[in-house]
């Protein structure tokens, strides 16, 4: 676990996964929130698809800042902690390529009870996507695209309001979107 940023606070388990970890082992997750007295073990495996908008996706990329990423983690799960009486909770997003068909994030919590153990892990699979230091990239058959998760696009725009001024300073780079000159006969398009 040499390559792998790991930060455990209180019961929790919270890894960042190099490239070379390979596929994010769900088990190892799962059987680190089981508890004695948990009634419940809510998990969430996000997996990269082969579509997106009608473009066949190759694979996902993701590039994070790890130092900054893994403390973010840290605080969502003390944050899940406070707001509901969770036993375990545990979080893994893998970086570098993951293809069609394979986890890039896991996220499982215990609690006594149902609900609060599916409300965690909602929370935090949320906080992740609106939050965390993690980017992607999906690489489609004829290009590629940085992609921003719906749930920071939603945060950015509360942050921002209706403040004009504001509103041009928070979308400073907007999209960028590559596209092989040999798959389109030589028309490329920027978005």
């Amino acid at each position: 676990m040499a390559e792998e940023e790991k930060v455990e606070a209180e019961e929790d388990l919270i890894e960042i996964l190099e490239p070379s970890s390979g596929p994010i082992d769900l088990a190892r997750y799962v059987d680190y929130v089981r508890d004695p007295a948990a009634g419940a073990i809510a998990t969430f495996e996000g997996t990269t698809r082969d579509t997106f908008e009608g473009k066949r996706v190759v694979e996902l990329r993701y590039e994070a800042y790890v130092p900054m990423a893994a403390r973010r983690l840290a605080a969502v799960c003390a944050e899940a902690r406070a707001a509901w009486p969770v036993l375990r909770v545990a979080v893994a997003h893998r970086l570098g390529t993951v293809g069609v068909g394979e986890a890039s994030v896991f996220v499982a919590a215990s609690a006594v009870h149902r609900a609060e153990a599916m409300a965690a892990c909602r929370y935090v699979i949320d906080e992740v996507k609106a939050s965390v230091p993690i980017w992607k990239k999906e690489v489609y058959e004829n290009g590629e695209v940085w992609k921003e998760n719906r749930e920071f696009l939603e945060r950015r725009e509360a942050a921002v309001g209706s403040v004009p001024e504001r509103k041009e300073a928070a979308c400073c780079c907007g999209s960028k979107v590559r596209v092989d000159e040999a798959a389109t006969d030589g028309k490329n398009s920027a978005v």
